[in-house]
């Protein structure tokens, strides 16, 4: 019986030119020549999807019952505030005017809604009825004011004037108050820049942001006067947007001391700093919700080609109790 090694011996001998060839065919598939011409025949790679639609919404503030949100969506080219569900369903658009309207806050009567209008270009604190109508303006239409917040008896508001007059440098900006019956404004903190006031529950205290430096923001808490400033956080990051608990407990606040924007909580001694949530974007601006259990915020990501914001809830930490 003759072996394998001999028949292939006599068949390269008879046909050598046509085994040569099939050689050839084989060494010519492997190296990915024959491959190179079957793939013009070969369906296209898909491409890369990117995002075409951004959406803004930002700025919750909480209805006394804790059943409802108003907020900032911007609809056309213009900031409108909307009142929805806690969980965003049933929106229903209260403004629709041709200028932004920004910073929104509830009074804790829920009579009244604080915001800040910028008609004909201005920077105005103003207020409305929960149903958009009945708008007054608040403060003088040459001061530029921002970030409203009311005290606990519905009847004072606390604002600052803006920082942001010629971005990106920082300009001096005050903390006023205004009593929406006689309309009378007072100096609460002057010298520096100062903004995001934050009144507490009992209306005793006040905490806000102020930056040192160009690169330096911190939480200081004072009187409800101003009296008695004391820097909470003390911390090289950019640390500010400070924000009460329902019960006086903890304070709210953000930073980039991770390097991202993230939410915090302290004692409103600045001890106990904890981390709320780990999240990617920009998270600024907290908010509790009125039973203290969550906390609401704001996050910004850029997108491909542009960026957008959307609200953002997480559990807030339990309060730790000092030892007895």
């Amino acid at each position: 019986m003759r072996n394998a090694w001999q028949i292939l011996s006599r068949i390269d001998i008879a046909a050598s030119g046509e085994v040569i060839a099939g050689i050839a065919l084989a060494v010519a598939s492997s190296v990915g020549i024959v491959n190179t011409v079957l793939a013009a025949d070969a369906p296209p790679r898909p491409g890369l999807a990117y995002q075409v639609t951004y959406s803004v919404t930002v700025d919750p503030s909480f209805s006394p019952d804790g059943k409802r949100m108003v907020y900032i969506t911007v609809i056309a080219g213009r900031e409108q505030l909307l009142i929805a569900d806690l969980d965003g369903a049933n929106p229903v658009q209260i403004t629709h005017d041709d200028y932004d309207h920004e910073d929104p806050a509830w009074s804790p009567d829920g009579r009244k809604i604080a915001f800040v209008s910028l008609k004909d270009g201005g920077e105005v604190i103003s207020m409305m009825n929960v149903d958009g109508s009945g708008v007054e303006a608040l403060t003088p239409a040459n001061v530029r004011a921002i970030h409203p917040n009311w005290g606990p008896d519905s009847r004072t508001l606390a604002y600052c004037t803006d920082d942001d007059l010629k971005p990106p440098a920082k300009n001096a900006s005050d903390i006023d108050g205004v009593d929406i019956v006689t309309r009378k404004i007072a100096v609460l903190i002057t010298g520096g820049v100062n903004t995001y006031p934050s009144l507490s529950p009992d209306g005793k205290r006040m905490a806000f942001r102020r930056i040192l430096g160009e690169l330096n923001s911190e939480v200081f808490i004072a009187n409800a006067d101003g009296s008695e400033q004391v820097n909470l956080t003390s911390h090289p990051a950019f640390d500010g947007w400070p924000s009460w608990s329902p019960d006086g407990a903890q304070i709210a606040f953000a930073s980039n001391r991770r390097a991202n924007y993230q939410v915090y909580v302290m004692k409103p001694d600045g001890t106990d700093v904890r981390l709320v949530a780990n999240t990617e974007g920009r998270a600024t601006a907290p908010v509790w919700s009125k039973d203290g259990a969550t906390i609401y915020f704001p996050i910004c990501t850029k997108v491909d080609f542009s960026s957008a914001c959307e609200i953002f809830a997480a559990p807030a930490p339990p309060y730790s109790a000092p030892p007895p």
